[in-house]
C-alpha cells in the first residue's frame, strides 16, 4: 500500500487510515489521544473524548498521522459515544485486517457523566 499522508502537508480530514507492512515480532499496538472530538447528536454541544485503540497486527500496521487525519473527520460529526467506538473499530478492522482490535472511548464527563464504550473485534479469517 502506498503512504500518502506521510511527508505530505495535508489540512483537511481523511476518510480512511494508511497501513504499512507490519514488522516481523511485533505483537501489540497501542495508539491513545485525549483530544477526540465529535458533538452529541441530539444537542449539537461539542463532545470530547479520549481514545485508545489497541490492535494485534496481522499483516498491516496502522500509520499515525493518517490515523489522526482519519480521527479529525469526526469534529463536526454527530455521533453517540458507543457508536463512534464502533466506527473507529470497524475503520481499523477493515483497513490494517489486524487479528483483534479494541477501542475503548471515554467521553469528558458532561452533566456529571462521563461514557465510556468499548468496541472489540476479531478477524476471523
Amino acid at each position: 500500500m502506498d503512504l500518502t499522508v506521510l511527508g505530505s502537508t495535508v489540512r483537511h480530514p481523511i476518510e480512511h487510515v494508511e497501513v504499512f507492512p507490519a514488522p516481523a515480532d511485533v505483537t501489540c499496538v497501542t495508539f491513545t489521544t485525549d483530544e477526540l472530538s465529535s458533538m452529541c447528536p441530539v444537542t449539537e454541544q461539542p463532545d470530547l473524548s479520549t481514545v485508545v485503540i489497541e490492535y494485534v497486527p496481522g499483516q498491516w500496521c496502522v500509520e499515525s498521522k493518517s490515523l489522526k487525519l482519519y480521527l479529525w473527520g469526526f469534529r463536526d460529526r454527530a455521533v453517540f459515544a458507543e457508536a463512534l467506538a464502533a466506527e473507529i473499530a470497524r475503520e481499523i478492522m477493515a483497513t490494517a485486517k489486524p487479528q483483534r482490535v479494541t477501542v475503548t472511548l471515554t467521553q469528558r464527563p458532561r452533566g456529571g457523566i462521563e461514557v465510556r464504550a468499548v468496541s472489540e473485534l476479531t478477524n476471523d479469517t
